[in-house]
C-alpha cells in the first residue's frame, strides 16, 4: 500500500521541515522526487539522502513567489503526477504589529507561491490525463491563534484555493486536498525559541508542547505519512477535503 512507483512528484519546500520529510518518504516509496526549494544547499542535501537510500531525486532551485521562475522550472519536467505545496513561512504578530512588508512577504510565499505552482502544474496534469495536488494548510485556518494574523490569513486562503481547484478540475481527474497540522517540531521552532527565548528554550518548548491536547508536537515524519496516503492511489476517492493532523488541537481545546 501507498507505493508511488513511477510517479513523478514535485515537492516545494523540500529542503527542510515537512517538505523534506515528505520528499524522503516519497523517495522510499518509489517516487521520482523533484525537490523544489529556494535554498540550494538544503535542496541538494535532501536529494543526496534520497539517492543514498536508493531512490531517484533531483533538485530544482526556485523561488515559488516568482511566477516566471516557477513556470520555467516545472516546464523542465516532462510529467507531474503529484504536486505537494509545502513551501511556506510563518510570522508572529497581530494586525497592529504586522507591517505591510510582513504581510506582503507572507502572502507572496504562502498564497501566491501556491497559486504559481498550481498555475504551472495544472495544465501539465490536464494534458497527461490527471494528477494529485496536496496543499499545506494549518489549524490556523480553522481556529483563532494569538499573534498569527498574517499566517492565519495565508492558511485560510490555502483552504479556499484547495476547494476551488478540487471543484474546477474533478472532471479532469485531478484530485486536490489539504492537510492542517498543528505545531510541528521543525527547524523553525528551534530558531524561533533561540531568537526570542535565549537560555529558556527547553522550558518554552515544553510550554508549546502543552498547547496540544495530546501533550507534544508532531514530528515531520508523522505529517509526511498523511501526505503520502492522500497522494497515493489508495486515496483515489478523496478530493476537496482538509485533514486536520493536530493532536486534538481543534476539537479538544475547549
Amino acid at each position: 500500500m501507498f507505493r508511488l512507483d513511477n510517479k513523478i512528484a514535485v515537492i516545494t519546500g523540500g529542503g527542510s521541515g515537512i517538505g523534506r520529510a515528505t520528499a524522503l518518504l516519497f523517495g522510499q516509496q518509489g517516487a521520482r522526487v523533484q525537490v523544489l526549494d529556494f535554498n540550494s544547499e538544503q535542496a541538494n542535501q535532501t536529494v543526496s539522502e534520497i539517492q543514498t537510500a536508493g531512490g531517484e531525486a533531483n533538485a530544482i532551485i526556485c523561488d515559488v513567489s516568482q511566477q516566471a521562475a516557477v513556470t520555467t522550472a516545472l516546464q523542465q519536467i516532462d510529467k507531474i503526477d503529484i504536486l505537494v505545496n509545502s513551501a511556506g513561512i510563518s510570522h508572529i504578530g497581530n494586525v497592529e504589529t504586522t507591517s505591510e512588508a510582513d504581510f506582503d512577504r507572507v502572502f507572496s510565499i504562502n498564497v501566491k507561491g501556491i497559486y504559481n505552482c498550481l498555475y504551472a502544474a495544472i495544465p501539465l496534469m490536464k494534458k497527461q490525463g490527471g494528477g494529485v495536488i496536496l496543499n499545506m494548510s494549518s489549524v490556523a485556518a480553522a481556529v483563532g491563534i494569538s499573534d498569527r494574523f498574517a499566517y492565519s490569513m495565508s492558511k485560510g486562503a490555502v483552504a479556499a484555493m484547495t476547494l476551488s481547484v478540487a471543484k474546477d478540475y474533478v472532471k479532469a481527474n485531478i484530485r486536490c486536498n489539504s492537510i492542517s497540522p498543528a505545531r510541528v517540531h521543525t527547524p523553525f521552532v528551534d530558531g524561533f525559541l533561540k531568537k526570542n527565548f535565549p537560555g529558556q528554550e527547553a522550558a518554552m518548548f515544553r510550554k508549546l508542547e502543552q498547547t496540544q491536547p495530546i501533550g507534544r508536537m508532531a514530528n515531520p515524519q508523522e505529517i509526511a505519512k498523511l501526505v503520502l496516503y492522500l497522494c497515493s492511489d489508495d486515496a483515489s476517492f478523496i478530493t476537496g477535503t482538509d485533514y486536520p493532523i493536530d493532536g486534538g488541537f481543534i476539537r479538544l481545546n475547549n
